[in-house]
């Protein structure tokens, strides 16, 4: 009898966040796996969007927000559900085998008194009602059990495949937004956890690049750096673009001197493997998932005073254009190491061991 299993993918709708490209990106990936000893059943908003997409590969379940309540419920009984973010409120109404996929526990900022919030009440659920945890990094896994409890069940890291898994970008394209000299690029939604900031100090004392600052920007951050810009006078050197299509994504990947992330907490640090992919180098932050992600070829920050950056941002680069051809091909190399046709194919045995399969 073929096994039946539910993705609590909803997420998939919110593709300008890492949540939404993990859906997107391991869906894609398991339409094209062979699985014919199981079904899978999607939970999404926009089911005939879906279908277009994929067809007959899945199942599909329409997403209604009244499903979080306990009596509202979903009332099929699968063979198992996947929860595929680990902050989602849809929970399956039978006591089945489930499977919780952890992201980061970047969210626990006062670790001496975070128990009590109602988050982690709620991710401590469902950590223990799961059969089998996967994680996203080493560091996801960590950082997991130092601030929670967590059951004596089977664990996993399944390492995210990279989103720019091809490159499309015309070479007479023109972005939304040009700048006028060379430029440095960084993207994420702007908050505080990102660690912008540091970098318009850095542009103070790094004078020859203009800085574009990618991503949602209705936030207090945002309205911080902005604050910042003005007071430097950098309004023509810094640019909050707000968020972006996929194709001005490749355009400033491709087009940018390098790429700029010095956040304080990452679970993994998707836009670290996709400047990778077009061979650029890459500043981050020597913290959580980062180093585990750029591995040896990237350039790390281990704090954020503005000479030092500009230092290490400085010789980075120095070292990066004598070897240039030999950077760009280790960086891609290493970008593709990061695969979602592996992660599918990890999933796939997970799932099967969970049905007994």
């Amino acid at each position: 009898m073929m096994k039946s299993i539910f993705l609590e993918s909803h997420n998939i709708k919110n593709l300008n966040f890492g949540f939404g490209q993990f859906n997107y990106h391991l869906i894609k990936a398991l339409s094209n796996e062979k699985t014919d000893d199981f079904r899978l059943t999607l939970h999404a908003k926009h089911i005939k969007k879906l279908k277009e997409e994929f067809g007959s590969a899945f199942n599909y379940k329409k997403y209604y927000s009244f499903r979080r309540y306990k009596s509202l419920r979903i009332r099929k009984k699968f063979d198992l559900w996947h929860s595929m973010n680990q902050n989602i409120t849809i929970e399956p109404y039978h006591d089945i085998p489930y499977l919780l996929t952890v992201h980061n526990t970047s969210y626990v900022e006062n670790t001496a008194n975070y128990k009590h919030k109602k988050e982690h009440i709620a991710f401590q659920k469902k950590l223990d009602r799961s059969t089998a945890i996967t994680y996203i990094s080493n560091y996801a896994k960590t950082s997991t059990h130092k601030y929670f409890k967590v059951p004596k069940v089977n664990e996993y890291v399944i390492y995210n495949g990279n989103p720019v898994t091809q490159i499309t970008l015309k070479q007479d394209y023109a972005p939304h937004f040009k700048t006028k000299g060379k430029f440095l690029f960084t993207i994420g939604e702007i908050t505080e956890r990102k660690n912008f900031n540091s970098l318009i100090n850095l542009l103070r004392i790094v004078t020859d690049y203009e800085l574009i600052i990618a991503g949602k920007k209705e936030t207090r951050a945002a309205k911080e750096i902005e604050n910042l810009i003005i007071k430097y006078q950098l309004t023509d050197r810094i640019h909050l673009v707000g968020k972006i299509s996929e194709i001005d994504k490749q355009y400033y990947y491709n087009n940018c001197s390098a790429f700029l992330f010095p956040s304080l907490r990452e679970g993994f640090g998707l836009p670290v493997i996709e400047a990778m992919k077009f061979g650029k180098p890459v500043f981050i932050s020597n913290n959580t998932s980062l180093p585990e992600i750029g591995g040896k070829h990237a350039f790390y920050w281990d704090h954020y005073d503005p000479d030092y950056m500009a230092e290490i941002f400085n010789s980075g680069m120095q070292s990066y254009l004598n070897n240039q051809d030999i950077f760009s091909k280790n960086l891609i190399k290493r970008a593709n190491s990061f695969n979602w046709e592996e992660s599918a194919k990890a999933y796939i045995e997970v799932y099967k061991s969970l049905v007994n399969l």
